[in-house]
């Protein structure tokens, strides 16, 4: 029974077509119930169904089914070991209905543990559970949960799958073959091509079916529409045979007539293209990747359900190109218009829809309004949402059209009961003498409250207020609102009282967890703050901003989590009060958010500064790095932490310029690793730094004098010299022009002439061929030449001295 209710909702909701019966065949209804969308007990069970301070979607037909369902399940079992899976099932289907990811119960996927160890033997059914658990953990945003499932579900179902490259061509008028990215993926052999399913697990109630289509059911697939572009091919023609390298398993496949998978293993690499989605950072290759996956399932269709899902995932690959952007949509459109027909079984439908993120029949149509609204549609996009009774989309419509009054009339008149929903509300409504409000349940008053708030800035904390209100305490919605509003005005005790609470009710939003963590951060609690970007960067690790604030926060922290005691405010003293493990785990929250923020300077700044604090002096030349190729062309110099790079070039110069003196013991530097951090063995990576990054670049007297160290320390005296001669060229000295009238200037220029003079005299000699006497004379003199106005000061005559100093040494 609680099988064939969750199947009977799915079908009404998901995959179509309409029930051939009525509810109340099955379920003794109250009296004067035509229908159940049609009554209080429609109304009752919407509102049981919100589930951890998020509504449940309120014209979701028949969700008494799934209420039973979800009863039943709940139940004691004895003698049925499967029904853990079912719950989880059950689970993964109600929390589709929520507007917001919420908790599921601790032990939901523990339970389902004990029976993946009894398929030991059918590795279908172990793939197939592996695979379902993933999809949870993907709906729950735990990505990387999801993907090693995804990929343990491969291997349990002993899918062979590789992504490579082959000789081939994308468009119609290419000469040249270029490599593509293709997919090979074989599927076990399975005897007679029949899945091993079990009764009750794979069925929906029908008699025993494959889902796999062959030929006379190929007409039964949803519709796959044709590209029709005149530069683009349909599919990538490979002119290649072979793609993988030698030692491949997979060497005997061809890219271009691969064999038919099975529909489990498509609906696995459809998980995988979702994997490679979630693991990648927002970037074009995301889409080139997930392409191959998806082109494998669409070329050879073999279940309806999966079909869908694979044209589904086109469709959104395609929203973004223009050559593909009328077919997407096409096709989203095509999707959303095949739900009501009956073109194929409702078992072979039913028979792998756990196994794929399909949505529900109102998210694609959701999707398909957004599309519209994404090409400027706005209109069509409007009817859809009215037509599905999303609000806060009409009124994000409304604004987009500039018509900021109509959304705010919208939402006014819902909460007032001047309007209705539906027009079938309003036909049943008649049966009752009831105000409009009844037919609102709390949680969606209080998500129309707080959109009114979201609206009316002026007025929104006390429609927030009216929101937690009308919840009786349970909105997360309206939580979350009120804790923006107090952050927004600056008033972080009510603001994290607020989110608290929010949290408390729903831990999966990270947004939450980071404004939290920013108020915590105003008012110095740094302890609590580390516990919200911790949550963060848990539910998400590519929230490079989380990572960043988390190593912020350590830095100001104590040993116990205190904030650290500070004398005077300097800046020297604060950094000798933080623990070294706070560094240190500043440093790997750094490291880590990097990977996702690849392109923000300030974190690379941050980086370099708590790198150099904790010796990591290899990444500190890294982040270096980074920071002047981003910053360069428009800071020129200033891009450059001189201090930093000087900091490096003494540790390298500390060490013995001879690599077998540099080791400790009697090993020689054959032998030996050198520490990345000093020495010898961070000489290769500043020198790179130097050649490729800084001085193709920008240039200072600084920059340049610490590349003269590094050079003297090597013994390379003439690139050293005339390092030097760069510095001096940067200087006030060697920029100096005809009139100038600075005293000030002019007596630090000459201790800049006497310095260079002192370092022509030192390494000149030893530089063989440089004639550094000539270089001495001509700098003297032009510097003489072009300051001759200050002849009175006394330091002319240190000037006049180098000279007769340098006449008598030839």
């Amino acid at each position: 029974m609680a099988v064939a209710c969750l199947h009977s909702f799915v079908q009404v909701n998901w995959t179509g077509p309409k029930l051939d019966f009525q509810i109340s065949d099955v379920v003794p209804l109250p009296k004067n119930t035509t229908s159940p969308d049609s009554s209080p007990l429609h109304r009752k069970v919407v509102a049981e169904l919100a589930y951890g301070g998020e509504p449940a979607y309120h014209l979701a037909q028949v969700p008494l089914l799934l209420k039973i369902s979800k009863l039943l399940l709940e139940l004691p079992y004895g003698h049925c070991p499967t029904v853990t899976w079912w719950r989880l099932r059950a689970w993964l289907v109600h929390q589709q209905l929520l507007d917001e990811p919420a908790p599921v119960p601790a032990d939901l996927l523990p339970s389902v543990e004990p029976l993946l160890r009894s398929f030991a033997s059918q590795p279908d059914l172990a793939g197939r559970l592996i695979l379902e658990q993933g999809l949870l953990e993907h709906h729950l945003g735990h990505d990387k949960a999801a993907a090693d499932s995804f990929v343990r579900a491969a291997r349990a179902t002993q899918l062979e799958y590789e992504l490579t490259g082959a000789l081939g061509k994308r468009t119609k008028f290419q000469q040249t073959d270029v490599t593509q990215l293709v997919l090979l993926a074989e599927s076990r052999k399975r005897e007679g091509e029949v899945a091993h399913s079990e009764p009750g697990i794979d069925q929906a109630g029908d008699a025993p079916s494959t889902g796999i289509a062959d030929a006379s059911q190929a007409s039964t697939m949803p519709e796959t529409l044709a590209l029709n572009d005149d530069t683009l091919l349909e599919r990538t023609e490979f002119t290649s045979s072979s793609a993988s390298g030698p030692g491949s398993r997979l060497a005997h496949l061809d890219p271009s007539s691969q064999p038919g998978l099975h529909p489990l293993d498509q609906c696995i690499l459809l998980a995988l293209c979702l994997n490679v989605r979630n693991t990648s950072p927002s970037h074009g290759l995301t889409a080139e990747q997930m392409k191959p996956y998806v082109d494998r399932v669409v070329s050879r269709p073999r279940n309806w359900s999966v079909h869908t899902m694979a044209l589904l995932l086109r469709s959104r690959l395609e929203a973004n190109r223009t050559r593909t952007v009328e077919r997407s949509t096409l096709q989203l459109q095509a999707l959303v218009d095949q739900m009501p027909t009956a073109d194929s079984t409702v078992s072979e439908r039913l028979l792998y829809f756990h196994s794929i993120p399909l949505p529900s029949k109102w998210e694609m149509e959701k999707e398909l309004a957004l599309r519209y609204l994404s090409l400027g549609v706005v209109k069509s996009a409007l009817e859809i949402f009215e037509r599905l009774e999303m609000w806060e989309e009409v009124v994000k419509c409304w604004q987009s059209m500039e018509r900021r009054d109509r959304g705010i009339a919208i939402v006014r008149d819902l909460l007032e009961g001047r309007k209705a929903e539906a027009d079938a509300v309003i036909v049943r409504e008649k049966a009752f003498t009831q105000g409009r409000r009844q037919t609102l349940d709390a949680m969606r008053e209080a998500k129309l409250w707080c959109l009114l708030g979201d609206l009316e800035p002026g007025n929104a904390l006390n429609h927030y207020n009216k929101a937690w209100d009308t919840s009786k305490d349970t909105s997360g919605r309206a939580m979350r609102s009120l804790g923006g509003y107090y952050f927004a005005h600056a008033d972080y005790p009510n603001s994290i009282a607020c989110l608290r609470r929010a949290v408390a009710i729903n831990p999966l939003l990270g947004r939450s967890w980071f404004i939290l963590g920013c108020a915590y951060v105003r008012v110095e609690d740094w302890e609590g703050a580390r516990e919200s970007f911790t949550r963060c960067v848990t539910l998400d690790d590519e929230d490079g901003e989380s990572w960043n604030n988390l190593a912020s926060v350590y830095l100001r922290m104590g040993e116990a989590g205190k904030e650290v005691e500070i004398k005077d405010g300097k800046d020297s003293e604060k950094s000798r009060n933080i623990p070294f493990s706070n560094k240190m785990l500043a440093f790997r929250a750094l490291k880590q958010g990097l990977k996702f923020a690849y392109d923000n300077w300030k974190m690379w700044s941050n980086y370099m500064i708590v790198a150099v604090d904790v010796g990591e002096l290899s990444e500190a030349c890294r982040a270096l790095g980074r920071i002047v190729e981003e910053r360069s062309a428009k800071d020129g110099a200033k891009s450059v932490d001189e201090d930093v790079l000087e900091r490096l070039v003494d540790a390298i110069t500390r060490a013995p310029t001879n690599s077998d003196d540099a080791v400790e013991g009697d090993g020689s530097s054959g032998q030996a690793v050198p520490n990345p951090n000093e020495g010898h063995g961070l000489l290769r990576r500043v020198n790179d730094l130097f050649d490729r990054t800084i001085l193709p670049r920008v240039s200072s007297p600084r920059i340049f004098r610490a590349r003269a160290r590094l050079l003297t320390w090597q013994g390379r005296w003439e690139e050293a010299l005339n390092a030097h001669l760069d510095a001096y060229r940067c200087s006030s000295a060697g920029t100096m022009e005809r009139g100038e009238t600075d005293v000030q200037k002019w007596r630090e220029a000459v201790g800049e002439v006497e310095e260079i003079m002192d370092v022509l005299r030192n390494f000149g000699p030893r530089a063989e061929g440089f004639k550094w006497k000539l270089q001495a004379r001509s700098i003297l003199r032009t510097f003489m030449g072009r300051t001759k106005d200050f002849e009175d000061e006394p330091e002319w005559s240190r000037l006049t001295d180098l000279a007769e100093e340098i006449r008598r040494g030839d």
